[in-house]
């Protein structure tokens, strides 16, 4: 069995950081791609971000420059660091976790972001 929970969402003012925080149970974490999701009121779930096994990132074209994933496999964690934040990005964020044809989802932390 694998669980997520995601932490470090809260509300900030455009312009302001946060760093979004998953800890992932489990011995096998290192063999897991991670991935950043979000979805806004009214909109459709996005991919964030993406970190591969060896490190590789992908970003969606709205945060590239902005956020940062990262991974501790020593940890079990992952990390979407952002900054330069923006009303857009308000969104529920959930970390999810994929190999093979397995996919393992948290249950999602809020980030809100005023003007």
């Amino acid at each position: 069995q694998v669980t997520l929970v995601e932490s470090g969402g809260g509300t900030v003012q455009t312009g302001g950081s946060l760093e979004l925080s998953c800890t992932v149970s489990g011995r096998t974490f290192r063999y897991f791609a991670m991935n950043w999701f979000r979805r806004a009121p009214g909109k459709q779930r996005e991919e964030v971000a993406s970190i591969r096994t060896l490190g590789t990132t992908e970003y969606a074209d709205s945060v590239k420059g902005r956020f940062t994933i990262s991974r501790d496999n020593a940890k079990n964690m992952v990390y979407l660091q952002m900054v330069n934040l923006k009303p857009d990005d308000t969104a529920v964020y959930y970390c999810a976790a994929h190999r093979g044809p397995n996919n393992y989802w948290g249950q999602g932390t809020q980030v809100t972001v005023s003007s």
